[in-house]
């Protein structure tokens, strides 16, 4: 296999943008890590009444997977910046996948939480490696449509769960799911160890495509800045201001992703067959709201404008989107309210690619996937916190209204936060430091 790689890598010939084939392997990568972690949604109703559970046995379930995705958000980003992308990334795919197989051997309820819990502890390297190849690969102005293309990746991989999970479910039962679905990202990992160098070292780079990356404020000016102790990163305002921005959005899209279906067909009363077609919508509108919101700043960069203010404008016009979401939760139509719920959710993923996109703006290219892990690690607590709010909420006032008010507002106060802690997207001065 070595020697076959070795003779693949060397081949005299060169590929032209390559970058974006770099680009291609997150998409990939991001869309089997949300397959994995999807799947046991889709099969939970087979496991509940194969071994007995009750709601909030699965809760737990699901809870084991939040827990561990955010303790090693703070671990694999640190990890990730110490092997180097490559490595990191091999590592974090070769866990996730043992750990979605190995759920076809869990008996119980603690033998799900456990698997449950390895494959939130391997899934959480996902995005600090992802990021951390963007800002190796792209110049600036690219950086947050090559994040908003690999992003939109995760929304693919959370609606073809369905049809893929479904497939095997129906036809060799639960345990294939998992063996099948974790299977997948062995090919991912095949495809990553063959094609996946920094720019400077991979064979197939032309000159001029790697002197373009370096362009643009990247490159070689990142490489000769200091590195940053992991301790120090909360000394910086800048990463208060990336932590808390995901702090406060990424819990909406978990409370998407896990309350959404039950307020289709409690409140509009949906059936489970019009589900099936018409619940992924806002999932799928997602997948270009997430390439767009990247494009956007970097179109902007393009005329002229500067990185702050390009930025800046991208993540404001997502932000202020998201309060649509609270007219849904009047609308007396449920299509109308299906049509503003999907405009939130991609607003919500265009506000996500220009997020991810501040920590290699600010941060050289060596402490990205740290930046990354602890802001990610925040976002997980988040969405740890939401979900039993919602449910008392719902337990109590029986209503999804103040839910929805929250995640119409919680965007537009987090970019209140970064143009507070972030008054300009540019690295850190000695002056940025937090006393």
């Amino acid at each position: 296999m070595k020697s076959v790689r070795s003779a693949i890598l060397h081949r005299p010939f060169q590929l032209s943008h390559l970058r974006w084939y770099i680009c291609a392997l997150l998409f990939f990568g991001s869309m089997v890590n949300y397959l994995d972690r999807g799947t046991i949604a889709i099969v939970a109703h087979d496991l509940q009444r194969i071994f007995g559970w009750k709601e909030s046995d699965y809760g737990w379930i699901v809870f084991a997977f939040q827990l561990a995705y955010a303790v090693m958000m703070l671990v694999s980003g640190a990890v990730i910046d110490g092997l180097g992308t490559r490595v990191g990334y091999a590592l974090a795919m070769t866990w996730w996948s043992l750990a979605a197989m190995g759920h076809a051997l869990a008996r119980g309820m603690w033998s799900f939480a456990a698997a449950r819990f390895l494959l939130g502890a391997g899934e959480a390297g996902n995005f600090p490696a992802a990021i951390k190849a963007v800002a190796e690969w792209f110049p600036r102005r690219e950086r947050a449509l090559s994040t908003g293309i690999f992003n939109a990746g995760t929304n693919v991989g959370a609606v073809a769960a369905y049809p893929i999970v479904g497939w095997l479910l129906l036809k060799w039962g639960w345990k294939a799911a998992f063996v099948g679905t974790g299977a997948l990202g062995f090919s991912c990992l095949a495809l990553w160890l063959v094609f996946y160098r920094l720019p400077r070292d991979h064979p197939w780079i032309s000159a001029a495509e790697r002197d373009y990356i370096e362009s643009s404020g990247g490159g070689r000016y990142e490489e000769s800045q200091p590195e940053m102790p992991w301790r120090s990163i909360f000394g910086y305002r800048q990463a208060w201001g990336f932590t808390l921005a995901k702090f406060m959005t990424d819990p909406i899209w978990w409370f998407y992703i896990f309350w959404l279906p039950k307020y289709l067909i409690e409140v509009r009363h949906f059936s489970i067959a019009r589900l099936e077609i018409f619940g992924m919508i806002p999932f799928l509108a997602a997948v270009p709201g997430s390439v767009a919101g990247g494009w956007f700043s970097g179109f902007l960069m393009k005329r002229g404008w500067s990185v702050n203010r390009a930025r800046k404008t991208a993540m404001a016009v997502c932000a202020f989107s998201m309060p649509a979401v609270i007219l849904a939760a009047f609308s007396p139509s449920p299509w109308w309210a299906l049509g503003l719920i999907s405009l939130t959710t991609s607003a919500h993923q265009g506000w996500s690619a220009n997020v991810f996109t501040l920590a290699s703006d600010i941060f050289a290219k060596r402490d990205v996937a740290s930046i990354v892990g602890v802001g990610g690690a925040a976002g997980a607590v988040g969405g740890m916190i939401i979900a039993p709010v919602a449910g008392y909420v719902l337990q109590y006032f029986h209503s999804y209204v103040p839910l929805f008010i929250v995640a119409g507002v919680m965007h537009p106060l987090a970019f209140g936060i970064v143009q507070l802690l972030i008054p300009r997207v540019e690295p850190p001065k000695p002056r940025g430091l937090v006393r």
